[in-house]
């Protein structure tokens, strides 16, 4: 497993300066199109942007290889001034997975503004009657309405930030937003099985659920599964930030809904939701399981080594010709067949950059993990 890995990320590097030569400058990679071999890319203000900037840090940190580390510097420049976005929930993503790996690597009182502006921007998004931050403005998309506030499980994702935030300013307000934010979602997004519901509509005057339906899922009652990773990993990161018992009992019971699933695959990739109406002919999506891999390496440190197994079983999928892309292909991206929004027929079938970033994460971890045995 360990020369697997070895080989996954020279190859991953490679990857990513092939494809660093083909991006536009100030651009980011949001997917590839392999019928016109075309990147798509975003501004920095696409919720994906820190990706790509965190992926090369990563890999940096694996190899060593200079030309990662100017690429991501380069990327971050561009990125720097969405530190005061307020007008998006997805500032961990863009802002934690890019500088927060470059100020964990090197100690840099410019990166440590930024992020403690990031923060203050997200901070302003909650609010104290629904005890939650908003993650999307209401619209007609999203079926809320004025005075509706819209809370989805991928917000579970940006809380680390605010940890930091606490951490470095000694300010613990920032902390008290993420538990807030945990306990709220905790309580009314989960079924009595521990799947998720994607998005909760509260009412902003009372802080009462109105709805809980899905956007980017099969069905309402569907247990989409890149939600279900995103609140497997959320609450992994509640447990290692507070120590709070309650948190690690949810990512376990998480954990026990997605790997017990009947129609979770022997493989480890599940289908891109657990209620696929075409299962088992439903696409997979590799990201998901990266991010539930990701997440298990890190869980199974708090349980006793239980779950590095599953988790191992993952990787070694996602590692696979089926899913890891060959050197100058897939437009320079990692994995392949991941699945953005499928009711939207939008990113299917396709890499992104989310799902590398998480997979890169996850080998490190197993890496690290190994080395202190």
């Amino acid at each position: 497993m360990s020369t697997q890995i070895d080989k996954a990320l020279q190859t991953a590097a490679e990857q990513y300066i092939y494809m660093a030569n083909r991006l536009p400058d100030g651009r980011f990679p949001k997917t590839y199109h392999k019928t016109t071999d075309s990147l798509e890319t975003s501004n920095s203000g696409w919720w994906c942007s820190g990706f790509y900037s965190g992926t090369l840090l990563y890999l940096y940190e694996a190899m060593g290889d200079a030309e990662l580390k100017n690429e991501a510097l380069k990327s971050l420049q561009a990125l720097k001034k969405e530190q005061y976005n307020t007008s998006t929930h997805d500032l961990g993503f863009m802002m934690y997975c890019s500088f927060g790996n470059a100020e964990r690597l090197e100690d840099s009182k410019a990166y440590e503004t930024i992020l403690m502006n990031s923060a203050k921007s997200l901070a302003t998004r909650y609010n104290d009657t629904v005890k939650a931050i908003r993650s999307w403005d209401s619209a007609p998309w999203n079926k809320a309405e004025k005075g509706d506030l819209v809370v989805i499980i991928d917000n579970m994702m940006n809380l680390e930030l605010l940890f930091w935030a606490s951490k470095h300013s000694g300010d613990q307000k920032y902390a008290n937003i993420a538990i807030a934010h945990a306990n709220t979602t905790l309580e009314n997004h989960f079924r009595e099985d521990y799947s998720s519901y994607h998005e909760v509509i509260y009412s902003e005057a009372t802080g009462k659920v109105k709805k809980r339906i899905t956007n980017q899922g099969a069905a309402d009652n569907s247990a989409w599964a890149r939600g279900q990773a995103w609140g497997l990993y959320g609450y992994v990161v509640m447990y290692r930030e507070t120590k709070n018992e309650k948190y690690l009992q949810q990512a376990t019971n998480i954990a026990h809904f997605i790997l017990n699933h009947p129609n979770f695959p022997k493989d480890g990739v599940p289908y891109w939701d657990f209620n696929a109406p075409n299962i088992p002919d439903a696409l997979r999506d590799s990201s998901a399981a990266a991010i539930i891999g990701a997440a298990l390496m890190e869980l199974s440190t708090y349980t006793d080594g239980k779950y590095l197994a599953e988790a191992e079983n993952i990787l070694k999928t996602l590692l696979s010709p089926e899913y890891l892309a060959q050197k100058g292909t897939n437009g320079g991206f990692i994995l392949k067949h991941g699945v953005g929004h499928m009711p939207a027929n939008s990113e299917v079938d396709v890499p992104l950059t989310y799902g590398d970033y998480y997979l890169v994460e996850a080998l490190l971890r197993y890496k690290k993990q190994q080395a202190a045995q």
